[in-house]
């Protein structure tokens, strides 16, 4: 085989003085180079919370909307008219409040008023026991599928820590009671409706336990029990809820509406949204297949009635 052209080899050309002083260079460099190497980036871990063991410490959670879709006067109210306390009529508002609830994404006073009302109109001349048993039932039959798991993870974390966790809410204390016992929680601060020998008046024990009054009712608990509400949580919705949010040292915003949620970030507070669809995300409103469900449940209440007759 003839050797190949002499233009077509490569020449291979002696090291000089200069390229060695290169290589060498290079090499060191390189080597200096790795033995600085910045060490990676250390991000701070998050402390843990809640404490486990903190005794001083607990939790306080707000219901509607928090830790349960919707109201929970207006579930209530749909068990009872299932068990003919009243008519169509009154199932029709207690429907319409609830859409109102939920569409405004936060607890209008005036509004809330009329839904206390509605209730205290249902339940007056009945027993607190008969209630408190039906409760039971209206839990598992509209409740219990409408509990938020992100919200009850939260709860259970700080059950796990060894804490104390309180329902803090506007609705009836028995209902309030019946649905922090299912969950497993210790208790639950709501409304006291007025009863006379076990049977209710139709009235109020003072006003709901709703903005201010929360707060108030969880500072007395706190004194009570011996808490340290720099180290404690409260969890809630409603920018109503901000006096009981600002009282304790870890708040967080859940599902928040508008008012919080801006407030929230202001004040850096935690924030969760466990609501699906983006405009629910963004401003409280619920996705569409919520709305129809709720419509869809009042219509067939109303359709098993006329059955009935």
């Amino acid at each position: 085989m003839a050797p190949a052209p002499q233009w077509f080899t490569r020449r291979r050309r002696p090291a000089t003085a200069r390229s060695v002083l290169a290589g060498e260079a290079a090499a060191e460099a390189a080597r200096k180079s790795s033995q600085e190497a910045p060490e990676p980036e250390q991000i701070p871990e998050e402390p843990e919370f809640p404490v486990p063991g903190d005794t001083t410490a607990a939790a306080f959670f707000d219901l509607d909307n928090t830790v349960m879709q919707g109201a929970a006067l207006f579930h209530f109210g749909r068990g009872l008219y299932k068990r003919h306390f009243f008519h169509k009529r009154d199932l029709a508002r207690f429907a319409w409040q609830q859409i109102y609830f939920r569409l405004a994404g936060s607890e209008n006073p005036e509004h809330m008023a009329d839904v206390r009302n509605s209730a205290l109109s249902i339940v007056q001349g009945h027993r607190v026991a008969e209630l408190m048993s039906i409760g039971e039932e209206i839990y598992d039959e509209y409740m219990a599928e409408r509990v938020w798991p992100g919200t009850r993870a939260l709860a259970q974390a700080h059950l796990d820590a060894g804490q104390k966790v309180w329902l803090v809410t506007a609705a009836p204390v028995e209902t309030a009671t019946i649905i922090a016992r299912r969950l497993g929680l210790t208790g639950a601060l709501g409304t006291v409706a007025e009863s006379v020998g076990g049977v209710y008046t139709g009235k109020l024990v003072g006003e709901p336990l709703h903005g201010p009054a929360k707060a108030e009712a969880v500072r007395a608990l706190a004194a009570a029990e011996g808490l340290d509400l720099s180290h404690c949580a409260a969890y809630s919705d409603s920018s109503n809820d901000i006096p009981m949010l600002s009282l304790v040292g870890h708040p967080y915003a859940i599902n928040p509406d508008s008012r919080l949620r801006k407030h929230a970030k202001e004040q850096g507070w935690r924030l969760r949204d466990y609501r699906t669809g983006r405009k629910a995300v963004k401003i409280g409103i619920p996705a569409a297949a919520g709305v129809g469900a709720l419509a869809g449940g009042a219509a067939a209440a109303v359709a098993l009635q006329r059955r009935r007759r």
